[in-house]
């Protein structure tokens, strides 16, 4: 495990931008939170297939 830090890091941007994408919603930002979005799957895919 210790040796993923990468790895985690990239999951823990991925949520936090999910987290993000619900806020730009609630604020009425479509493309922000669409623009999020697809960060977040990218850093959770980076994260999951670096681990």
């Amino acid at each position: 495990m210790s040796s993923n830090w990468t790895a985690v890091a990239m999951i823990f941007i991925g949520l936090f931008m999910v987290g993000g994408v619900f806020s730009f919603l609630k604020q009425g930002m479509r493309a922000g939170a669409v623009v999020l979005g697809v960060g977040a799957a990218l850093a959770i895919t980076a994260g999951v297939m670096w681990w």
